[in-house]
């Protein structure tokens, strides 16, 4: 027997939660299924244990300084049952009671789709007009000669770590990567990081990656490398590493990538994955009709914005009101310390794409105040990218305090496509991070 629903939500993390809450506000029946729990791997494993762990050992860094204060202790305990709060000690018990008590029906239980319309769960036939797939994505694991064999740490383990390691094996340059490193060594971890490619941040412009160097302080980075094999050995893992070297640890952590949970019986609705096994969506957000797809399964700038944004534009199109998506100006930031951030396109993606580059870089110290009054040895770079023949910008990129609020300057600009003129006659409050866009736009030769 099956029932009948407005909409299907499979997968409730941020952007299913937000397709799901905007519906049943409107009125519509709902069905929501999570094989796991409601919130997905965002506020359980991920974002919000991750930027937890990583606060206390910034506010030390920053507190080290700042004229006049003295540089506090980190507990740890302390630290990891806070960590445990924000989890909602992986209880997800008041969100189930929630949904409910607002009408939804609630299934836990991996979700299939068995046809146009249809979703089998736990032997049972859900129907909806429309169904919203937000399945998420999950660890992608290098290949590595004996990694099933020994200790091996996700995003989820190493979020929600009970005990410290004394060594870390990391694997992957990345912004994961980098956050895991900054955490780990600066509570007191022996980290050995390995990056395959030539740099960390492949994705950034060089000059960003050199920077992202100075953020791992006590870290062991090790560029062009890999683990080759590992073995256990007594209580320690062994890593051979492809320089010739190998390194003895503890653990195991992995940041190398993920991989779309594409794994919904889509053939049912005759639908194919993209190379990376992401489920391939229109501008709306739909992939067939009466289907919807959003967050990392799209494979499109996999991040809990682009998935919480996803979910608005498929709401919508639901709700009557047509929306396409636009990816203009998303941000990427990484929770270092200082942050690291980047928005929009590098130099040499923009010329591949035939524009006319202009670009800039300034030193903050150099021109504006705030980094003086922040900390006793002020720090940060904020660089641009624009396009000569529009005057506008279409990327920028930084490293500094705090960046991971000031970076939407850049990114509202990208996105609403400003003329570089705005930004040079724009009025900063005085002493701020921001002013620095009126320096580096001015700067642009255009």
């Amino acid at each position: 027997m099956s029932e009948q629903f407005d909409a299907i939500v499979v997968g409730m993390g941020p952007g299913g939660e937000t397709v799901a809450q905007t519906l049943m506000h409107a009125g519509r029946r709902v069905a929501v299924v999570e094989k796991e729990l409601i919130g997905g791997e965002c506020p359980y494993w991920a974002c919000m244990p991750s930027k937890t762990l990583l606060r206390p050992v910034e506010a030390r860094a920053e507190t080290s300084r700042v004229a006049g204060a003295s540089t506090p202790a980190l507990d740890w305990t302390m630290i990891r049952d806070y960590r445990d709060v924000i989890v909602g000690h992986l209880d997800d018990s008041p969100r189930v009671a929630a949904y409910r008590n607002d009408g939804a029906r609630v299934v836990k239980g991996e979700g299939k789709l068995a046809g146009p319309g249809e979703l089998s769960v736990n032997g049972d036939r859900l129907q909806a007009r429309d169904i919203i797939l937000s399945t998420g994505s999950r660890q992608a694991w290098p290949r590595i000669d004996g990694l099933e064999e020994v200790p091996v740490w996700t995003n989820r383990e190493a979020t929600n770590l009970t005990d410290i390691p004394a060594r870390v094996l990391l694997i992957g340059g990345s912004a994961v990567g980098i956050e895991l490193a900054t955490f780990l060594s600066r509570m007191g971890s022996s980290v050995t990081m390995l990056e395959r490619g030539p740099r960390l941040l492949m994705r950034e412009v060089p000059e960003l990656s050199e920077r992202a160097l100075s953020v791992l302080g006590g870290v062991d980075v090790r560029l062009d490398c890999r683990a080759q094999a590992v073995r256990r050995e007594g209580t320690d893992t062994v890593a051979e590493l492809d320089d010739g070297t190998s390194v003895r640890v503890d653990v195991v952590v992995l940041a190398s990538g993920r991989i779309p949970n594409s794994d919904l019986d889509l053939k049912t609705v005759d639908v194919s994955t993209g190379p990376h096994g992401e489920v391939p969506t229109d501008d709306h957000c739909r992939v067939t009709d009466g289907l919807w797809a959003v967050g990392d399964l799209t494979g499109v700038a996999m991040f809990t914005h682009t998935a919480m944004y996803q979910g608005r534009v498929v709401a919508d199109n639901l709700l009557g009101r047509p929306r396409t998506a636009n990816y203009l100006g998303i941000p990427r930031v990484v929770f270092s310390e200082p942050e690291i951030a980047a928005v929009g396109l590098t130099a040499d993606a923009a010329r591949r794409q035939g524009i006319d580059v202009a670009t800039s870089q300034v030193e903050l110290p150099e021109v504006i105040h705030r980094p003086e009054t922040y900390e006793t040895k002020p720090r940060g770079t904020l660089g641009l990218v624009a396009d000569r023949r529009r005057r506008t910008l279409v990327g920028a990129w930084a490293i500094a305090p705090q960046v991971g609020e000031w970076i939407h300057t850049g990114a509202l600009a990208i996105r609403a496509q400003l003329p570089v003129d705005i930004l040079v006659d724009d009025i900063a409050q005085f002493p701020t991070f921001n002013e620095a866009y009126y320096a580096a736009a001015s700067a642009l030769r255009l």
